[in-house]
């Protein structure tokens, strides 16, 4: 119970004794466990003390080893960074050497290379300004010209410059020194030709500061740049396009190539800001101004222009705002182009590896470039040391070994292809003769704006005569079977489309250019065969021996010939066999008749051909076609009858058909039974084109391209407007794909405007009237059915009567190959005169008892066909012909004549078919006489077909050539400076005027007239020459009236300006005589102040003006009314040394040649004319006026007199003079109306 709470109930003082000793009880037990553990810890703390204490000394000494480890490890990581520094630096300099070895050894062949480039530059940066002087002006003038020319201009100039001393390059390179080897090779892969001509081209087009406008007839030009901008996204436009401008703005915007193509002589000139580039800066951007917009310029837009003509003018404005680069292809350009297609059809696999090949090497060598250039531009940027760049060391050896690779490849490709073209060259002269051939075609444009043909069409023909033509296992056995075969092609390809007077001329320029190209053509003796001899200086010229019968014009020929090379003593032949060379010229063929002397063994068949050109120009045309037969073959003068199911066969839904139109002739009947045959005639539509049928013809086509119909669009001509879109609707059809049985033809006139495009895709036919009485009489008895052939109830009367109708038809159109002689307007009589007046024929016929001939003739030969006559003298020949034609004694007479000769005459009666089997027995050949001419009327016809010949093969001479090493600049200065020598003063026409004042009579007012005239034209002459001396002296420039006057007298013809006083057909040596003979009679006629004896009319230039002034003096003398005068005429018989004075009335005429007849002097009448006199000189005639003379009476003929050869005369100037009695001798008047027999007053010779 001792517990404080129990003792505290007690007393409070004792409790807190019984704390103190409950307290010190407990301490005193605690005291007892503690202090022996308290003793303890004091024990364990002095060890304690003793152990750490060792326990620091320890540690210092760890420490201090510790330090000492430190500076050990420092020491050796100091060592370790020394060594890996100094192993960095072994390696470094490892790396060092290893880098400069390679540097040195792969710069040491560039070394050479560079040594050479450097000193090829220096000697560059030497004659830098010279070259680019020449460069910038051939970028800027020489797109236009040709090779040649380029050439040639390139040579003066660097002429021009040495002597200004500024240095060139000796062979100065327009190609190598503006474009890259590696850029052109691109460019023939794209498609551009690899003759140099081409490379220029393509130069120009690419670097030059104007937009390119390229003449690209044949589309070369176009292909490639279509390859070349075509991964650019370019843009193809042309000006038919409503939208081209919105294509333009995008492609500015943009900057995307556009090809604006077909564009013609002009261009719009909404075009003119993007040809004069015309650029505003709008804060900081290029800004153009189309129209009404502003668009923003972008660097990369390239523009390129193209027109398919082939001879555009363009206006100097225009060649200012664009670069014209002329891309007509060349005779080296299509030769490699066809090489490449006749060895791929022929060899594939050399052209296939001809082919990698040139791709490789191209690679390769553009590699090389660039792996040079690459090491180069490194070795430029590099900074510090060259060993340091790691990057150039390595592309160096990735060069090296690259260069080496391609170096060596490019060596081995070279060498391979040089293997391959040498087995190529094999085929050669198979693409020469391509090509030859190709720019005889692309030529005859010339001729005719209608015969285009394109270079692709005529690939495609050159591929089939590869397939087509016979093979052989010997190379030369094939290639002349190739060539055999194809030169055929393209003469039957090509005739289709040609009319029949220029097939012979296509055959003969084919032959020529032949053998031109093999080198068997002398071309001194063909200019001279193409151009004749022309002499200016009769004074030096040999007297001609033979004047009886040689005329001036042959003896100049003659005497031109001795100079050539194979004809020395020609002139001495003549003068020695004078009756021997008499009798060959008169010979019915002399071309196959002997030659005289020793001549006939030493010409061969061309130099042949120039004997007969000089003396027997009719028989041109026959020597040329036995040129052909033996050169070529016959089958080249033979051409291909139209067979126009096989052209259906040939062509496609895209080749338009088209009908080149003669006169006379409408293809829609024929093409009506084609499409029956072929079984069209459902879906044939048929549409002449005219004002307002555009939209319908469009309609048309479009509905014929989606159902397969044939669209036939005649008249072409008629709608010209229109010709563009249809242009544009023939270029679709090429893009789209067409019904299988569409076809689209189209018949036009031959027209210059004609969409030159269309011809080069379509096929050509012509359509002609058929040549020859036989064939024409056959035709129109082919369109008379049975039906019609019995319709008339009086069949014996009609069927005579159609028949000699027939004749009467074929007679008017097949006189008009006599030209002037036949005609003087040539007439388009057609079928339609011909089946209106068979209609009148049976009418008029059962409509009377009696045959009413007055009636049928007035109504056939006046009204019927006398619609289309217009002249005078025409419808006197017409009504002769209807007069003998349609007379009673053709029903009463059995077996009538119709003709002089005995073949033509009226058959005896029977069906349709016993006519049509007559007229298959009549003659093939129509004699002269079948039209009452005289056999020498178709030897003058000859002589105009071989002037046409001559005139047409030498528009297709090349217009840069020379004759026998003479320059035609040299050749043209010389004749000029000949006829300014010959030329005459200007006669006094004041001194005249003067003198003549007292006697004001009409013939001097006539004389003074005369010489104003004869003075502007010799004023005009001398001016012209002496501008074109300067013209080609380069002293002024050439305008198109110094070019022309230029070809003229090249070609011997007088020039267009000078032929203004009067109309003349004569050469321009023959008339330079004849106008100082002219001048001369004035000139004495106004120093004497007297007319002559005897007036040479041919001198005046208006020769009716003095017959009217002859008759104003026979009026005054006599007082009457110079109405009431005419003419008697009274031709002399005695020569004019016999006349004692001038004519007491009228006056005494000289100098007229009588056509077409000859002159009996003895009988003073018209006889006939002898063999090869074609015209003959009429003794003086007296024109007399006399009052109220009567008509013309029996034994007169009326021969009208004119002016010159063509009887036509030319736009407001007749060639008729007067109309002149003369006896018609033992010959009625109508005999010599068809004879043509008429004066003239001056010769083309």
């Amino acid at each position: 119970d001792f517990h404080p709470e129990i003792i505290g109930r007690v007393s409070l003082a004792a409790k807190s004794l019984c704390m103190w000793v409950r307290a010190m009880e407990m301490y005193g037990r605690i005291y007892r466990i503690v202090e022996p553990k308290r003793q303890r810890v004091m024990a364990a703390m002095a060890i304690l003390r003793e152990k750490q204490a060792a326990l620091a000394e320890a540690k210092a000494k760890l420490a201090e080893v510790e330090a000492k480890m430190a500076e050990l490890k420092l020491m050796y990581e100091e060592k370790l960074a020394q060594k890996e520094e100094l192993k960095r630096k072994a390696e470094h300099t490892e790396l060092m050497l290893d880098r400069a070895q390679r540097l040195v050894s792969g710069l040491a062949s560039e070394r050479i290379r560079w040594e050479h480039t450097v000193k090829d530059l220096e000697d560059k940066m030497g004659h830098l300004v010279g070259d680019v002087l020449i460069a910038a002006a051939f970028l800027s003038y020489m797109g236009p010209f040709l090779t040649s020319y380029r050439e040639e201009i390139v040579h003066k100039w660097m002429t021009e410059v040495r002597k200004l001393g500024i240095s060139c390059a000796e062979h100065f390179s327009f190609c190598h020194f503006m474009a890259k080897p590696t850029q052109v090779q691109d460019w023939n892969i794209q498609g551009l030709p690899s003759d140099t001509f081409s490379t220029e081209n393509g130069v120009i087009v690419t670097r030059g500061q104007r937009w390119p406008l390229v003449v690209d007839p044949q589309s070369q030009a176009i292909k490639w740049i279509k390859n070349m901008e075509s991964a650019k996204g370019l843009k193809v436009v042309d000006l038919q396009q409503p939208d081209y401008m919105r294509t333009l703005e995008s492609a500015i915007q943009f900057g995307l190539p556009v090809l604006l193509q077909n564009v013609q002589d002009k261009l719009d000139p909404s075009l003119d800001p993007i040809l004069n580039k015309s650029l505003m800066k709008v804060g900081g951007a290029n800004i153009m101004k189309l129209g009404d917009k502003e668009i923003e310029y972008n660097e990369a837009f390239r523009f390129y222009i193209t027109t398919k003509m082939s001879n555009p003018h363009y206006t100097p404005e225009v060649s200012t705002k664009a670069t014209v680069v002329n891309f007509a292809i060349k005779e080296q350009g299509l030769e490699a182009q066809l090489l490449g297609i006749v060895v791929r059809k022929e060899r594939p696999e050399l052209e296939e590896q001809k082919d990698n090949l040139v791709r490789s090497i191209a690679a390769g060598k553009k590699k090389l470039i660039e792996c040079e250039d690459e090491i180069l531009r490194l070795l430029n940027e590099t900074k510090g040391s060259l060993l340091d760049d790691a990057q150039l060391v390595n592309t160096l050896q990735l060069s090296k070994t690259t260069s080496q690779e391609v170096t060596e490849s490019v060596t081995v490709a070279e060498q391979t292809e040089i293997k391959i073209d040498t087995a190529r060259e094999g085929y050669r002269s198979c693409a020469q003769r391509a090509s030859t051939l190709f720019f005889v075609l692309s030529d005859m444009g010339l001729i005719d704006p209608m015969y285009q043909f394109s270079l692709d069409s005529y690939i495609d023909l050159f591929v089939l005569s590869i397939e087509k033509s016979q093979r052989s296992s010997k190379l030369e056995e094939r290639i002349n079977n190739l060539n055999e075969f194809h030169t055929f092609s393209v003469y039957r390809y090509t005739c289709r489309g040609l009319f029949e007077k220029h097939k012979m001329i296509f055959s003969f320029q084919m032959c020529a250019k032949i053998l031109e190209y093999a080198g068997k053509l002398n071309m001194d003796e063909y200019n001279f065969f193409l151009r004749g001899g022309i002499v200016l200086d009769k004074e030096n010229q040999m007297d001609n021996p033979c004047t009886n019968w040689l005329s001036d014009d042959s003896w100049d020929n003659i005497t031109e010939l001795d100079k050539l090379t194979n004809f020395h003593g020609i002139i001495t032949s003549f003068e020695q066999y004078p009756r021997d060379w008499n009798m060959w010229y008169t010979s019915p063929e002399p071309e196959t008749t002997s030659l005289p002397g020793e001549w006939d063994n030493a010409c061969n068949e061309l130099q042949r051909m120039l004997i007969v050109r000089s003396l027997r120009p009719d028989r041109i045309s026959f020597c040329a076609t036995s040129f052909i037969i033996n050169n070529l073959g016959s089958k080249f003068t033979e051409p291909p009858v139209l067979d126009m199911q096989t052209v259906v066969d040939d062509s496609t839904t895209r080749t338009p058909l088209i009908f080149v139109l003669s006169p006379g002739v409408d293809p829609t009947s024929s093409l009506l039974q084609l499409a029956e045959n072929s079984g069209m005639a459902a879906r044939f539509h048929a549409l002449s084109l005219g004002q307002g049928q555009a939209p319908i013809a469009t309609r048309m086509i479009k509905e014929g391209v989606r159902e397969g119909k044939w669209v036939f669009l005649a008249n072409c001509h008629l709608s010209l407007s229109w010709m563009p879109a249809l242009d544009k609707l023939v270029e679709q059809l090429q893009v789209e794909e067409p019904h299988h049985d569409f076809r689209l033809w189209l018949s036009s006139s031959p027209h210059p405007e004609f969409p030159i495009s269309i011809l080069q895709t379509g096929i050509k036919m012509t359509t002609e009237p058929p040549k020859g009485l036989k064939a024409n009489m056959k035709r129109l008895y082919n369109l008379i059915t049975d039906q019609q052939f019995q319709r008339c109830h009086k069949q014996e009367k009609y069927k005579k009567l159609l028949f000699t109708l027939c004749f009467f038809h074929s007679v008017l159109l097949e006189r008009k190959k006599f030209r002037m002689l036949g005609w003087n307007i040539a007439y388009e009589f057609n079928d339609s005169d011909f089946e209106v007046s068979e209609n009148l024929l049976s009418i008029y016929i059962d409509g009377y008892d009696d045959t009413p001939w007055e009636a049928l003739k007035y109504l056939i030969a006046n009204i019927n066909y006398g619609g289309h006559v217009t002249d005078d003298w025409d419808r006197r020949l017409l009504m002769t012909y209807i007069a003998d034609f349609m007379c009673e004694s053709a029903l009463t007479v059995p077996f009538y004549k119709l003709s002089t000769l005995p073949v033509y005459y009226i058959p005896k009666d029977g069906p349709l078919s016993s006519y049509k089997e007559y007229i298959t027995m009549l003659p093939n050949v129509d004699h002269p006489e079948t039209f009452g001419q005289h056999p020498n009327a178709d030897i003058s016809s000859q002589i105009q077909e071989t002037k046409l010949l001559f005139d047409t093969l030498l528009s297709l001479q090349p217009q840069v050539s020379s004759t026998g090493g003479e320059s035609r600049e040299d050749k043209v200065l010389e004749l000029a400076a000949n006829i300014f020598k010959q030329v005459p003063e200007d006669m006094d026409y004041n001194g005249t005027a003067k003198i003549l004042s007292v006697d004001p009579s009409p013939l001097n007012v006539v004389l003074l007239q005369e010489i104003q005239r004869y003075n502007i034209l010799l004023q005009q002459i001398r001016a012209s020459l002496t501008s074109l001396e300067k013209g080609i002296q380069g002293l002024i420039v050439m305008t198109v009236d110094l070019e022309m006057i230029f070809q003229c007298i090249f070609d011997g013809r007088v020039p267009v300006l000078w032929e203004k006083a009067y109309p003349s057909m004569k050469p321009l040596s023959a008339w330079t005589r004849d106008l100082v003979q002219r001048v001369d009679l004035f000139a004495k006629w106004a120093s004497t102040a007297r007319p002559p004896w005897v007036f040479w009319m041919s001198a005046f230039t208006f020769p009716t003006g003095f017959l009217t002034a002859v008759l104003q003096t026979a009026a005054r003398q006599h007082q009457l009314s110079v109405d009431g005068l005419s003419w008697e005429f009274v031709v002399q018989t005695v020569d004019d040394t016999n006349l004692t004075g001038a004519a007491k009335d009228g006056v005494y005429i000289k100098g007229l040649y009588l056509q077409g007849a000859g002159w009996d002097k003895k009988n003073s009448a018209l006889v006939e004319a002898n063999p090869m006199q074609l015209v003959c000189p009429m003794p003086t005639i007296h024109f007399k006026p006399v009052e109220n003379k009567k008509k013309a009476g029996k034994g007169m003929y009326t021969a009208p007199c004119y002016y010159y050869p063509n009887r036509t005369g030319s736009m407001g100037r007749p060639s008729f003079v007067v109309a002149v009695d003369l006896r018609a001798g033992d010959k009625s008047a109508d005999h010599w109306a068809k004879r043509g027999t008429a004066l003239l007053m001056s010769l083309d010779f």
